[in-house]
């Protein structure tokens, strides 16, 4: 196409003298490099993204070996039922040598098989050690409960929640009973220090005739409402006398 017949010669030359025209219209139209994209991909530019892409994964993948699994929410957990006791295991017999290994258990942690015969203990010296202890074995009772369709209820403590314990009676029923407003009570027997020869020692709250004069059990009080922690928090909380404003 001759320069005087472009479109864009006619356009310069009614802006510019023709000398001018014809040397823009040469050197920015005519002589203009055009550069053409290929029709395929560098190979050597596929290969690195490629590489990029595989170092990712493996990145990643060493990130969720090292990640420790999420655990479950609190809805998770109900919904599952992982902490459900099952009807087959509502039996009270079934809990009863936990209960035993639990008057073992509050024997040591309060020093009464060392003290022997009519040991004596005041809140200063067991106070903090009974509001640390765990209570899963413990076999309590409602005194005092706004509700009062729940006093009187007995049974051994299966689990142990912050804001509740679950039971299991003698009728082999499973019972939950909240803390707030709920005042338990327990008991617990002393081992004997001069049992009868032959005679054996039980944990039973009962007494045993061969092993001589019953010693009288202790007895214990807890307040729900200011005991309305987990148990594995309350092993590791440090607790301070003060006064209770509802007690």
């Amino acid at each position: 196409m001759a320069a005087s017949n472009h479109i864009a010669h006619s356009l310069l030359l009614s802006a510019h003298p023709p000398d001018v025209a014809s040397a823009i219209f040469t050197q920015k139209v005519l002589q203009k490099p055009l550069f053409l994209r290929p029709t395929s991909p560098d190979p050597k530019s596929q290969d690195s993204r490629a590489q990029r892409r595989l170092e990712r994964l493996r990145k990643k993948e060493k990130e969720s070996r090292r990640r420790k699994p999420k655990p479950l929410s609190a809805r998770e957990k109900r919904i599952s039922g992982i902490y459900d006791i099952p009807k087959s295991a509502q039996n009270y017999e079934i809990y009863v040598p936990l209960h035993k290994m639990w008057l073992g258990y509050m024997w040591e942690i309060l020093g009464i098989s060392e003290q022997g015969t009519g040991a004596h203990l005041t809140a200063q010296s067991a106070g903090s050690k009974l509001a640390s202890a765990d209570y899963h074995g413990a076999k309590i009772m409602v005194v005092r409960s706004r509700c009062t369709s729940l006093v009187g209820l007995a049974g051994i403590v299966v689990r142990d929640t912050k804001f509740t314990f679950q039971i299991i009676t003698q009728k082999d029923e499973l019972k939950t009973l909240p803390k707030k407003h709920t005042i338990f009570r327990f008991e617990l027997p002393q081992p004997e220090s001069n049992p009868k020869e032959g005679a054996q020692v039980s944990s039973d709250l009962t007494p045993n005739p061969d092993i001589g004069p019953s010693l009288q059990n202790l007895v214990f009080e807890l307040h729900g409402s200011q005991f309305e922690n987990r148990a594995p928090d309350r092993a590791t909380k440090k607790y301070k006398q003060k006064n209770m404003s509802d007690l």
